[in-house]
């Protein structure tokens, strides 16, 4: 099958009748509160009438539309219909602030954003002649350029994702529909305990559908295996377990942050009420996945990839036994092909760390990865410099050719699955006239697996006030322009912050600094006041 659609019209044509979107009444979700079922072939009717009305409005190949729908069914309804006459879709994050919005949908292009019926009157206005915005169900309007409707090939682009990288501004990955097969290929076909059977998966997944983890494993891997998708709008703690039982999940997927809050949980009869033979969970603490899966009887499979990557360049732990406590990513796919190079861009030996170079095997390296940043192309070409993906990541092999990882060389901060660029938090920082200077930086978070941190110096215009009520305005103001996740969750005034003979910010010393601040309790602690800006913005 050449793009997602097609794999969700064969399924439909051959069990119709089969679940496709499940979600509980006990997943409690705001906008369906009593749950849903919807068939493969109830989903086919509707992606039929969909696709005809976005064709006869001109829309084809070429063409892309934004989607601010979240995880809720009408999400999967718009996206295969726009996938299946070659238009690409560019899903948007909810939690985006205005600024970061019109960014990407100026960076994209896009002509139409489908929106959520709760956010049509906020955003009805967002770029007025420019960008048409529409609810669920609404008019379509005419597209700007007649475009020639008909299923793309492998090549065709099918999403825009936008990641962080370490450049201060997110950068758009052109993700084909041959990258989304190539995604789902790997997923399903991982072996050992995430073995899958055609016709009976169900995968639980609480992750944003404007990841290529939810949209590529989770979506097309179960419309490859003619599985379900509970598609759940957050992770909520309170339900989880009566969600994962309800809906019958056989596979559920996570990240760091969440084990770490379900081992906190007082022990419950519904927490072994499952049928769930494995969970997908990068990036989870070792430390928590032994104790998770001692007590839930749930193994975890850690794994590797990049938006930029997807399953091509990508490792799993499922079919291998290693050493528990150890942060093992697991054993590069077929087809992968790796370097483990010092700052020399040589070879380092068994054991030992350095940055992990990808590509695909065979006479195209590039196969099956992204086809580029957006309006980017020297960003794309230093990413492939000498004819390898250069990920930024440091990782170390052992005798058995497994891969660990060890740090990161990017500038970008972890935080329960999302990369965050320091220097767009530094961007937003500097818009206060209170703020001079600021670096930004990861800490180690038991939870979120890093938090945010900045050192700040201040300017002569800043308040006079208490360091707290200063760290505390100065982060407010900056939530107007950034996601409540990028926000800073520890402040230290500093008067001078470290830099090389070149001026140059010393990132190594500052990242010691924060950690070292974090431990002593010397710095101010903001993670509450960046939960209540979650809730309020």
């Amino acid at each position: 099958m050449q793009s997602p659609y097609l794999l969700f019209e064969h399924q439909a044509l051959k069990h119709p009748d089969a679940l496709m979107l499940i979600a509980p009444e006990s997943a409690r979700l705001p906008y369906a509160p009593g749950g849903f079922r919807h068939s493969y072939g109830e989903v086919f009717a509707r992606v039929g009438l969909l696709k005809r009305r976005f064709a006869a409005a001109g829309y084809g190949a070429g063409s892309r539309v934004a989607l601010l729908l979240e995880n809720r069914p009408e999400f999967f309804d718009y996206w295969l219909a726009l996938n299946a006459i070659g238009v690409s879709i560019v899903p948007i994050n909810p939690d985006l602030r205005h600024d970061e919005l019109l960014f990407q949908l100026d960076m994209a292009e896009v002509p139409l954003m489908v929106v959520v019926a709760e956010r049509l009157e906020e955003l009805r206005d967002i770029r007025p002649g420019v960008v048409t915005v529409i609810a669920v169900g609404g008019d379509i309007p005419a597209s700007p350029e007649l475009r020639e409707a008909g299923p793309g090939g492998p090549d065709q682009e099918c999403a825009l994702l936008f990641t962080s990288g370490s450049t201060g501004k997110p950068k758009g990955c052109i993700l084909s529909n041959g990258y989304f097969i190539t995604v789902a290929e790997w997923y399903t076909t991982q072996g050992g305990v995430a073995d899958m059977e055609d016709g009976s998966e169900v995968a639980l997944t609480p992750l944003p559908m404007f990841h290529m983890n939810a949209l590529g494993c989770t979506a097309v891997g179960m419309m490859m295996k003619g599985g379900a998708i509970v598609p759940l709008d957050r992770f909520h703690a309170s339900t989880w377990w009566a969600s994962i039982a309800d809906s019958g999940a056989t596979i559920i997927h996570c990240l760091g942050v969440i084990p770490a809050i379900l081992l906190q949980l007082p022990v419950a009869e519904a927490e072994r009420a499952h049928r769930v033979r494995f969970a997908l969970g990068p990036g989870v603490d070792a430390r928590h996945k032994i104790e998770f899966e001692g007590r839930y009887r749930i193994p975890i499979v850690e794994a590797w990839a990049m938006t930029e990557t997807g399953g091509r360049a990508v490792t799993s732990t499922a079919a291998d036994d290693y050493t528990p406590g150890l942060r093992c990513i697991g054993r590069p796919r077929a087809g992968m092909d790796f370097r483990i190079v010092d700052d020399a861009g040589n070879e380092v030996e068994t054991g030992r760390p350095g940055e992990l170079l990808v590509r695909a095997k065979g006479p195209n390296p590039r196969a099956g990865f992204f086809s580029g940043y957006l309006k980017d192309e020297k960003a794309t070409e230093e990413a492939w410099e000498g004819g390898w993906f250069h990920t930024g990541d440091v990782v170390y092999a052992d005798e058995k050719g497994l891969l660990y990882f060890f740090d990161r060389k990017k500038s970008i901060v972890r935080r329960s699955g999302e990369n965050i660029a320091v220097l767009e938090v530094e961007a937003a920082l500097a818009k206060d006239a209170g703020v001079k200077a600021s670096a930004v930086t990861p800490v180690p978070d038991d939870l979120r697996g890093e938090e945010v941190f900045a050192f700040i110096v201040e300017s002569e215009a800043a308040e006079r006030a208490e360091p707290a009520e200063r760290a505390k305005r100065i982060i407010e103001a900056a939530s107007v322009h950034i996601a409540y996740h990028k926000l800073p969750g520890y402040v230290v005034f500093i008067d001078k912050l470290p830099v090389s003979s070149t001026q140059k910010l010393q990132r190594g010393e500052i990242k010691a600094m924060a950690a070292k601040a974090v431990a002593d309790r010397s710095a101010i602690d903001l993670r509450q006041l960046k939960a209540s800006i979650r809730k309020t913005g």
